[in-house]
Protein backbone atom coordinates (compact mmCIF):
# COMPACT_ATOMS: atom_id res chain seq x y z
CA UNK A 1 0.00 0.00 0.00
CA UNK A 2 2.83 2.39 0.91
CA UNK A 3 4.59 1.71 -2.40
CA UNK A 4 1.35 2.32 -4.27
CA UNK A 5 0.83 5.67 -2.52
CA UNK A 6 4.43 6.64 -3.30
CA UNK A 7 3.66 6.18 -6.99
CA UNK A 8 0.18 7.71 -7.00
CA UNK A 9 0.78 10.87 -4.93
CA UNK A 10 3.33 12.50 -7.30
CA UNK A 11 1.01 11.86 -10.24
CA UNK A 12 -1.91 13.37 -8.33
CA UNK A 13 0.19 16.46 -7.52
CA UNK A 14 1.17 16.79 -11.17
CA UNK A 15 -2.38 16.57 -12.47
CA UNK A 16 -3.49 19.07 -9.82
CA UNK A 17 -0.92 21.64 -10.96
CA UNK A 18 -1.54 21.01 -14.65
CA UNK A 19 -5.24 21.67 -14.12
CA UNK A 20 -4.80 24.52 -11.60
CA UNK A 21 -2.54 26.37 -14.05
CA UNK A 22 -5.38 26.59 -16.59
CA UNK A 23 -7.20 28.98 -14.25
CA UNK A 24 -4.52 30.76 -12.19
CA UNK A 25 -1.12 30.05 -13.78
CA UNK A 26 1.00 32.26 -11.53
CA UNK A 27 -0.51 30.93 -8.31
CA UNK A 28 -0.03 27.39 -9.58
CA UNK A 29 3.62 28.13 -10.43
CA UNK A 30 4.19 29.70 -7.01
CA UNK A 31 2.77 26.67 -5.23
CA UNK A 32 4.74 24.24 -7.41
CA UNK A 33 7.97 26.15 -6.80
CA UNK A 34 7.36 26.12 -3.04
CA UNK A 35 6.71 22.38 -3.16
CA UNK A 36 10.03 21.91 -4.98
CA UNK A 37 11.83 24.00 -2.32
CA UNK A 38 10.19 22.48 0.76
CA UNK A 39 12.76 21.07 3.20
CA UNK A 40 11.66 17.83 4.87
CA UNK A 41 14.86 16.89 6.67
CA UNK A 42 18.07 18.32 8.02
CA UNK A 43 16.95 19.47 11.45
CA UNK A 44 19.34 18.68 14.29
CA UNK A 45 18.98 15.12 15.60
CA UNK A 46 19.53 14.25 19.28
CA UNK A 47 22.85 12.53 18.54
CA UNK A 48 24.07 15.68 16.72
CA UNK A 49 23.04 18.24 19.34
CA UNK A 50 25.99 17.99 21.72
CA UNK A 51 28.61 18.49 18.99
CA UNK A 52 26.84 21.59 17.65
CA UNK A 53 25.78 23.08 20.99
CA UNK A 54 29.37 23.52 22.15
CA UNK A 55 30.25 25.74 19.18
CA UNK A 56 27.19 27.93 18.68
CA UNK A 57 28.22 31.44 17.68
CA UNK A 58 25.05 33.49 17.68
CA UNK A 59 22.10 34.06 15.37
CA UNK A 60 22.37 35.89 12.05
CA UNK A 61 19.31 37.75 10.72
CA UNK A 62 19.17 37.29 6.95
CA UNK A 63 16.21 37.55 4.54
CA UNK A 64 13.64 37.16 7.33
CA UNK A 65 15.43 34.05 8.59
CA UNK A 66 17.30 33.41 11.82
CA UNK A 67 20.46 31.52 10.91
CA UNK A 68 22.47 29.63 13.50
CA UNK A 69 26.21 30.12 13.10
CA UNK A 70 29.11 28.15 14.63
CA UNK A 71 32.75 28.83 15.41
CA UNK A 72 35.76 26.63 16.13
CA UNK A 73 38.62 29.08 16.78
CA UNK A 74 42.10 28.64 15.33
CA UNK A 75 45.19 30.73 14.65
CA UNK A 76 45.39 30.21 10.89
CA UNK A 77 43.19 31.43 8.04
CA UNK A 78 39.39 31.39 8.27
CA UNK A 79 37.56 28.53 6.53
CA UNK A 80 33.80 28.74 5.88
CA UNK A 81 31.82 25.50 5.58
CA UNK A 82 28.55 25.37 3.58
CA UNK A 83 26.47 22.17 3.83
CA UNK A 84 24.03 20.65 1.36
CA UNK A 85 20.31 19.91 1.01
CA UNK A 86 18.51 18.43 4.04
CA UNK A 87 21.73 18.42 6.04
CA UNK A 88 23.25 20.73 8.66
CA UNK A 89 26.62 21.77 10.08
CA UNK A 90 27.05 18.39 11.81
CA UNK A 91 27.85 16.85 8.41
CA UNK A 92 31.27 18.55 8.62
CA UNK A 93 32.29 16.87 11.89
CA UNK A 94 35.10 14.76 10.36
CA UNK A 95 36.54 17.64 8.35
CA UNK A 96 36.22 20.00 11.32
CA UNK A 97 38.45 17.67 13.35
CA UNK A 98 41.09 17.77 10.60
CA UNK A 99 40.82 21.56 10.27
CA UNK A 100 41.21 21.95 14.04
CA UNK A 101 44.31 19.75 14.04
CA UNK A 102 45.73 22.06 11.36
CA UNK A 103 44.75 25.10 13.50
CA UNK A 104 42.42 26.76 10.98
CA UNK A 105 39.79 29.23 12.18
CA UNK A 106 36.46 27.57 11.28
CA UNK A 107 33.08 29.21 10.64
CA UNK A 108 29.90 27.39 9.64
CA UNK A 109 26.16 28.02 9.62
CA UNK A 110 22.92 26.11 9.17
CA UNK A 111 21.18 27.03 5.92
CA UNK A 112 17.68 28.51 6.01
CA UNK A 113 15.21 25.78 7.07
CA UNK A 114 18.04 23.46 8.16
CA UNK A 115 19.67 22.57 11.46
CA UNK A 116 18.87 25.17 14.12
CA UNK A 117 17.95 27.84 11.53
CA UNK A 118 14.39 28.97 10.86
CA UNK A 119 12.18 28.43 7.83
CA UNK A 120 10.51 25.80 5.67
CA UNK A 121 11.98 26.45 2.21
CA UNK A 122 15.41 26.60 0.60
CA UNK A 123 16.46 27.60 -2.92
CA UNK A 124 19.87 28.66 -4.20
CA UNK A 125 19.19 32.43 -4.47
CA UNK A 126 18.09 32.43 -0.80
CA UNK A 127 21.11 30.34 0.20
CA UNK A 128 23.34 32.72 -1.77
CA UNK A 129 21.92 35.68 0.15
CA UNK A 130 22.70 33.94 3.44
CA UNK A 131 26.17 32.94 2.28
CA UNK A 132 26.98 36.44 1.05
CA UNK A 133 26.05 37.85 4.47
CA UNK A 134 28.28 35.37 6.30
CA UNK A 135 31.19 35.95 3.92
CA UNK A 136 31.01 39.72 4.39
CA UNK A 137 30.89 39.34 8.16
CA UNK A 138 33.67 36.78 8.66
CA UNK A 139 35.90 37.43 5.63
CA UNK A 140 37.01 33.82 5.05
CA UNK A 141 40.01 33.03 2.88
CA UNK A 142 38.79 29.54 2.05
CA UNK A 143 35.29 28.27 1.18
CA UNK A 144 34.15 24.63 1.24
CA UNK A 145 30.71 23.54 0.03
CA UNK A 146 28.96 20.21 -0.38
CA UNK A 147 26.20 19.44 -2.92
CA UNK A 148 23.75 22.37 -3.09
CA UNK A 149 26.14 24.21 -0.78
CA UNK A 150 28.84 23.85 -3.43
CA UNK A 151 26.42 24.99 -6.11
CA UNK A 152 25.71 28.06 -3.97
CA UNK A 153 29.42 28.82 -3.56
CA UNK A 154 29.87 28.95 -7.32
CA UNK A 155 26.77 31.11 -7.81
CA UNK A 156 27.85 33.50 -5.06
CA UNK A 157 31.32 33.89 -6.55
CA UNK A 158 29.73 34.66 -9.94
CA UNK A 159 27.27 37.14 -8.46
CA UNK A 160 29.51 38.68 -5.77
CA UNK A 161 33.18 38.17 -6.69
CA UNK A 162 35.21 38.44 -3.49
CA UNK A 163 38.92 39.32 -3.82
CA UNK A 164 39.57 38.17 -0.24
CA UNK A 165 38.66 34.55 -1.02
CA UNK A 166 41.67 32.61 -2.28
CA UNK A 167 40.54 28.98 -2.59
CA UNK A 168 37.28 27.08 -3.00
CA UNK A 169 36.47 23.40 -2.50
CA UNK A 170 33.29 22.03 -4.10
CA UNK A 171 32.17 18.48 -3.24
CA UNK A 172 29.56 16.48 -5.17
CA UNK A 173 27.65 19.51 -6.44
CA UNK A 174 25.03 19.65 -9.21
CA UNK A 175 25.59 22.30 -11.87
CA UNK A 176 22.58 22.66 -14.18
CA UNK A 177 19.28 23.88 -12.75
CA UNK A 178 17.39 22.53 -15.76
CA UNK A 179 18.50 18.98 -14.86
CA UNK A 180 16.94 19.35 -11.42
CA UNK A 181 13.75 20.74 -12.92
CA UNK A 182 13.62 18.04 -15.59
CA UNK A 183 13.69 15.45 -12.80
CA UNK A 184 10.92 17.36 -11.00
CA UNK A 185 8.82 17.39 -14.17
CA UNK A 186 9.40 13.70 -14.79
CA UNK A 187 8.49 12.80 -11.21
CA UNK A 188 5.22 14.75 -11.14
CA UNK A 189 4.42 14.50 -14.86
CA UNK A 190 4.06 18.24 -15.35
CA UNK A 191 2.94 19.21 -18.84
CA UNK A 192 5.36 21.17 -21.04
CA UNK A 193 2.84 24.00 -20.95
CA UNK A 194 3.05 24.16 -17.15
CA UNK A 195 6.85 24.03 -17.26
CA UNK A 196 6.79 27.09 -19.51
CA UNK A 197 4.64 28.85 -16.91
CA UNK A 198 7.04 27.81 -14.16
CA UNK A 199 9.99 29.02 -16.23
CA UNK A 200 8.36 32.45 -16.62
CA UNK A 201 7.61 32.56 -12.88
CA UNK A 202 11.28 31.91 -12.08
CA UNK A 203 12.38 34.58 -14.57
CA UNK A 204 10.02 37.15 -13.04
CA UNK A 205 11.10 36.32 -9.50
CA UNK A 206 14.84 35.79 -9.84
CA UNK A 207 15.87 37.35 -13.14
CA UNK A 208 16.99 34.17 -14.88
CA UNK A 209 15.31 31.34 -16.77
CA UNK A 210 15.74 27.70 -15.82
CA UNK A 211 18.33 26.96 -18.53
CA UNK A 212 20.27 30.13 -17.72
CA UNK A 213 21.21 29.02 -14.19
CA UNK A 214 24.35 26.98 -14.75
CA UNK A 215 27.34 26.89 -12.42
CA UNK A 216 29.41 25.43 -15.27
CA UNK A 217 28.78 28.71 -17.11
CA UNK A 218 29.31 30.76 -13.95
CA UNK A 219 32.70 29.05 -13.50
CA UNK A 220 34.06 30.73 -16.64
CA UNK A 221 34.64 33.96 -14.69
CA UNK A 222 35.94 32.27 -11.52
CA UNK A 223 39.54 33.30 -10.81
CA UNK A 224 39.97 31.38 -7.53
CA UNK A 225 42.01 28.24 -7.04
CA UNK A 226 39.52 25.39 -7.00
CA UNK A 227 39.36 21.78 -5.89
CA UNK A 228 36.41 19.68 -7.10
CA UNK A 229 35.50 16.25 -5.75
CA UNK A 230 32.94 14.01 -7.40
CA UNK A 231 32.24 10.30 -7.33
CA UNK A 232 31.49 8.61 -10.64
CA UNK A 233 28.74 6.56 -8.97
CA UNK A 234 27.06 9.52 -7.25
CA UNK A 235 23.29 8.92 -7.54
CA UNK A 236 22.32 12.33 -6.12
CA UNK A 237 24.33 14.74 -8.26
CA UNK A 238 25.62 13.53 -11.64
CA UNK A 239 29.38 13.22 -12.09
CA UNK A 240 29.27 15.14 -15.37
CA UNK A 241 28.28 18.25 -13.38
CA UNK A 242 31.78 18.59 -11.95
CA UNK A 243 33.32 17.66 -15.29
CA UNK A 244 31.51 20.59 -16.89
CA UNK A 245 32.45 23.00 -14.11
CA UNK A 246 36.09 21.88 -14.23
CA UNK A 247 36.22 22.36 -18.01
CA UNK A 248 35.27 26.03 -17.59
CA UNK A 249 37.11 26.81 -14.33
CA UNK A 250 40.70 27.51 -15.32
CA UNK A 251 42.11 27.36 -11.81
CA UNK A 252 40.42 24.11 -10.79
CA UNK A 253 41.50 20.53 -10.21
CA UNK A 254 38.98 17.68 -10.42
CA UNK A 255 39.44 14.68 -8.11
CA UNK A 256 37.42 11.73 -9.38
CA UNK A 257 36.49 8.90 -7.01
CA UNK A 258 34.53 5.70 -7.45
CA UNK A 259 32.48 4.16 -4.66
CA UNK A 260 32.78 6.94 -2.06
CA UNK A 261 29.18 8.05 -2.59
CA UNK A 262 27.65 11.51 -2.43
CA UNK A 263 28.51 12.61 1.11
CA UNK A 264 32.30 12.06 0.97
CA UNK A 265 33.13 12.06 4.67
CA UNK A 266 36.12 9.78 4.09
CA UNK A 267 39.52 10.55 5.60
CA UNK A 268 41.25 10.46 2.21
CA UNK A 269 38.96 13.27 0.98
CA UNK A 270 39.47 15.38 4.10
CA UNK A 271 43.26 14.89 3.99
CA UNK A 272 43.35 16.11 0.40
CA UNK A 273 41.29 19.18 1.35
CA UNK A 274 43.76 20.04 4.12
CA UNK A 275 46.71 19.60 1.74
CA UNK A 276 45.03 21.88 -0.82
CA UNK A 277 44.39 24.61 1.78
CA UNK A 278 47.93 24.44 3.16
CA UNK A 279 49.69 24.36 -0.22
Amino acid sequence: MKKLLTKILPLAYGQYFNLYSLFTPQKAAHKAFNLFCTVRGGKVKPQQADFLEKSKNGIEQVANHQLQSYHWPGEKETVLLVHGWESNTFRWRNLIKKLQEADFNIIAFDAPSHGHSSGKLLYVPLYEEALHHIVKKHNPKYLIGHSVGGMTLLYNEYKNPNPEVDKMVVIGAPSEFYELMNHYQDLLKFSNRFMDILDQYILNRFGFKIHEFSTSKFAKSNTKKGLLFHDKLDIVAPYHASEQVHANWKGSKLVTTEGLGHSMHQEEVNNEIISFLEA
